[in-house]
């Protein structure tokens, strides 16, 4: 090949070579740029009602609890619901069910728990959902609060019973959204990770994980455009600016939750309790490192719902066939209707 036309090969190889590595950088760039960030307490993303702060101290620290206080839209029925979000969630997720309720004729109250969302997230706090229930229980005597209903979702489902059992007085129903913690992983075999074990996996924490967790587990391999928002929630929270103090607390709480199961106290709740399970979902803390005999007989709702419904004096059941770990967002009307019919039912 003569010399003149080998350099202009090469000449135009490195060209096309540069143009790829540029629009490859063009695209990481805008790809960067598109993915939200958001401030440590969650600052930059909307909150469907007015966002409140509660102010208090805790194990020597000053905290902040971010929470939403929506009063009934409709003709005021004079009762309280509490929703508890859970580990991946924050209070907007209640979005839909806080305008149901309100309509319906409730008070609704929504707080975001210290180490979430809106709050708080301490350099070191010892968790554990008695000191989260305190929290809460705090929060709800400065609104004047004395006796609600308490729904909890998930972790948040954990939190509720733990609620219950601290607070029976003021607990007038509970209901339960697919909580997490209807058994206790550790005693079936599941492998303990250290704090440090799960602060290196939060660290980790990317969009395209998130979805692929929860379009797997919460939505039983079934995905709609209106999920993407949470998902943008949980990852702009962790990849802004408090990445490193986000992740630590998530471990932290991954660390309560995997180590204060509640399953053995269930049959101590002595109020009226409403279960509503997604008898799909598999979701079950730890189960990704279990061997896989381990993982095959863990998160089994199917099975927990009804199981968990025996040990509860006075408990009803609902479950949504085929549906996962979030049957309010991925079945708002069927689930809501659920719902409000069984609070009312157990009242």
């Amino acid at each position: 090949m003569p010399r003149s036309l080998s350099l202009l090969l090469s000449s135009l190889l490195l060209a096309v070579s540069l143009s790829g590595a540029n629009a490859q950088a063009q695209s990481s760039a805008q790809a960067s740029a598109s993915s939200p960030s958001y401030g440590i307490e969650l600052q930059g993303f909307a909150y469907p009602y007015t966002l409140k702060s509660y102010e208090f101290d805790s194990q020597g620290q000053h905290l902040k609890m971010g929470y939403m206080d929506v009063a009934a839209a409709g003709t005021a029925n004079g009762r309280t619901v509490v929703l508890m979000h859970g580990k991946n969630f924050c209070g907007a997720t209640w979005e839909e069910s806080i305008r149901q309720l309100s309509s319906a004729g409730y008070r609704v109250v929504v707080p975001d728990q210290i180490g979430f969302c809106t709050s708080t997230k301490p350099a070191s706090y010892q968790y554990s959902f008695q000191q989260l229930a305190i929290n809460t229980h705090g929060l709800l005597a400065q609104l004047g609060v004395q006796r609600a209903t308490v729904l909890g979702h998930s972790t948040g489902g954990m939190l509720a019973a733990r609620y219950a059992l601290m607070y029976p007085e003021q607990v007038e129903q509970l209901a339960m959204v697919n909580p997490i913690g209807l058994e206790d992983w550790k005693a079936l075999g599941v492998p303990h990770r250290s704090v440090d074990q799960w602060y290196e996996r939060e660290l980790k924490l990317s969009a395209d994980g998130v979805r692929k967790y929860e379009l797997g587990t919460y939505y039983v391999g079934r995905w709609k455009p209106e999920y993407e928002r949470w998902v943008d929630m949980l990852a702009g929270l962790n990849q802004g600016p408090g990445h490193k103090l986000v992740a630590w607390n998530s471990a932290l709480i991954y660390d309560m939750i995997f180590t204060q199961p509640v399953v053995y106290e269930f049959p101590l709740l002595k109020m009226p309790v409403l279960l509503l399970i997604g008898d799909a979902d598999t979701t079950a803390i730890g189960s990704d490192i279990a061997p896989p005999a381990i993982k095959e007989k863990v998160g089994r709702y199917n099975v927990l719902g009804k199981q968990v419904a025996k040990m509860i004096p006075n408990a009803k059941l609902v479950e949504f066939h085929g549906m996962g770990h979030a049957p309010q967002i991925e079945d708002p009307a069927g689930f809501h209707k659920a719902l409000l019919a069984g609070l009312q039912e157990l009242k």
